[in-house]
């Protein structure tokens, strides 16, 4: 491989000027520890990297480096301040930002050039003087997935990763389960209308909130979103075009047997509530399948996407977390750095590699494996055996099974379907404006809801394809609903995200789901369990009429047959559970 060429120039400490000089040193000030430079780091196919290296000025030995990996440029506050830290710390600290970011001038590209230019990127510091040859990565979201890009192609300098909420392009952002979401449609001109960050633009909530309202009142097809904006929007538009998870999301990161040569200890942070959790433990779950021996730990708890960066918020979406589920994300990052560079002792909350808060108890917990957080499971059909006003969760499969039958009409925009999203956490009220809701026997005795539910829906429906919701609640004997956890997918997807397969009409088809997000929580003696099943169909995410064509290219034209379901009663959930002490078999 040819070494990464690359350019340097120098920033003065408290200074907005640029030095001219490329081989001295840089100027430094008696009042603070820190050379500062930004470099531009030139790639094997010839973009060029923007990038900051700090570094304390009375140390002149070579040192491990702590880098990190970013779409965000911040480097008139936080970015410099984090690199500051990581100096404090005992580190070099590196900043690098994503191609076409602050100095570089290539054009700006979400998540497509992230892998290889990390690795060339590690390289170039690799052979700094004052790198002794070992690199660290840590962040979240973006900054996370950065970190997984760069083992796709995994340089011997990059000992190890600490990923918080990862984001895993094609999978969680900017769709979820083939689904595509409306928020990352405004995130895309935030980070890309300029070098640094287009702070108008992201901040308009109010915009893009009226635009998905737009959109949906007008019937026209997903694909005409940035017209109705008057704003081209050319990510969104490469990005619908790909509603797989083809070659062009796998590319991104690791895929399939490329994470059996991921050899590195890693340590991911990650949330309950974190909207894109499925893809953080996506990458966890993969690890584990291809390199089961990997030192790899999870911290998960009761965190938001936010929160989980800054070790949790006192309340979450109206919820008030436990105390004890409150950490410092950073301290522990550090302890993990210190570990591995400098065989200090692990981080105390790593007990095993699974680490979890129980929501309800105030205590972690730990297990050795993912499949270790339960050691039972519910498997519950979806009868139609009336409890109240709606139906009861069966422990047992129907012996004569039948269905609930379903209407839905695509051309009626007053009617929304499926309110899955649990913002609040708690509430004092079920949905029954349409779908079905499903609802146990009061439980016998306290047990723990641990891990990510899973199950199959068995479903006829009159067209080619359709979007679900199922949603997973715990009902207190007070009727507050505590939402546990939930899944949006698309039918045609359900058995291959890779490849779609459409339904066939007015034939039972069986529809698998295990991409639910993963939740710890203690559900009291007397609490019930309640499942929601509906189609998805509301104006926060893409719309599938179920023609068969491309969902991003369908109108309200597609709209004149409604959408007929009938949810079979032998579909099923299986939810995943921990009981202190096992019933003894008779």
């Amino acid at each position: 491989m040819k070494s990464v060429l690359y350019t340097v120039f120098f920033f003065l400490v408290g200074c907005n000027t640029f030095s001219s000089k490329s081989d001295s040193t840089p100027a430094k000030t008696p009042q603070e520890p820190y050379l500062i430079e930004d470099v531009l780091i030139k790639t094997r196919d010839g973009a060029k990297i923007s990038a900051i290296v700090v570094r304390n000025t009375n140390i002149v030995t070579p040192k491990p480096v702590v880098l990190q990996s970013t779409i965000y440029v911040r480097d008139n506050g936080r970015d410099l301040q984090s690199l500051k830290e990581s100096v404090d710390e005992g580190y070099i600290g590196v900043m690098a930002y994503t191609r076409g970011k602050r100095y570089s001038t290539e054009e700006i590209w979400p998540y497509e050039y992230d892998a290889n230019d990390t690795y060339d990127v590690i390289d170039w510091i690799s052979k700094q003087n004052w790198c002794d040859g070992r690199i660290g990565m840590f962040g979240g979201s973006y900054n996370g997935f950065t970190q997984w890009a760069a083992t796709k192609t995994l340089h011997p300098a990059l000992k190890t990763i600490v990923p918080y909420v990862a984001n895993r392009p094609g999978m969680g952002l900017p769709m979820e389960n083939n689904v595509f979401i409306n928020p990352n449609y405004e995130w895309a001109f935030y980070v890309g209308n300029n070098r640094y960050l287009d702070t108008i633009a992201g901040n308009d909530r109010q915009r893009s909130r009226d635009l998905q309202f737009k959109w949906w009142e007008s019937g026209t097809a997903y694909k005409t979103m940035d017209s109705i904006d008057k704003r081209p929007n050319k990510w969104f538009q490469k990005w619908i075009s790909h509603p797989s998870f083809d070659r062009y999301w796998q590319t991104m990161a690791p895929y399939q047997k490329e994470f059996s040569k991921i050899d590195i200890p890693v340590l991911s942070i990650d949330g309950y509530y974190n909207d894109s959790q499925n893809s953080g433990l996506y990458y966890l779950r993969e690890h584990y399948k291809y390199n089961p021996k990997v030192e790899h730990y999870l911290i998960i708890g009761p965190y938001s996407h936010f929160g989980a960066q800054r070790g949790g918020f006192p309340e979450v979406n109206g919820y008030k977390v436990d105390p004890n589920a409150l950490i410092d994300t950073k301290e522990i990052t550090y302890q993990w750095f210190d570990y591995i560079f400098n065989n200090g002792k692990k981080p105390e909350i790593l007990k095993d590699r699974i680490n979890y808060q129980v929501m309800g108890t105030d205590e972690w917990r730990s297990a050795a494996t993912l499949d270790g957080l339960h050691n039972e499971s519910l498997k519950l059909y979806l009868s139609k055996e009336p409890v109240e006003d709606i139906y009861l969760l069966h422990p047992q499969k129907p012996l004569k099974p039948t269905f609930h039958y379903q209407e839905v009409d695509f051309s009626d925009r007053d009617i929304w379907n499926n309110d899955y999203y649990p913002a609040p956490i708690e509430r004092d009220y079920r949905d029954m404006r349409n779908g079905f809701n499903f609802i146990s026997e009061p439980l016998t005795e306290s047990i723990i809801v641990n891990g990510s539910f899973l199950g199959e829906l068995q479903v006829s429906i009159n067209k080619k394809d359709f979007d679900y919701g199922v949603t997973l609640y715990e009902v207190l004997p007070d009727d507050t609903y505590f939402s546990l956890s939930y899944i949006v997918g698309r039918a045609s997807y359900a058995k291959d995200i890779t490849k779609r397969s459409l339904l066939r009409p007015n034939e039972k088809e069986t529809l698998p789901f295990t991409n639910t997000h993963l939740v710890s929580k203690k559900v009291h003696q007397g609490s019930r369990l309640m499942v929601y099943v509906n189609v998805n169909k509301n104006p926060f995410s893409e719309l599938n009429y179920g023609t068969g064509k491309l969902v991003s290219e369908e109108t309200i034209k597609d709209a004149k047959t409604p959408l007929t379901v009938k949810w079979h009663t032998d579909s099923f959930v299986e939810i995943p559970i921990w009981r202190d002490t096992i019933p003894k078999k008779q």
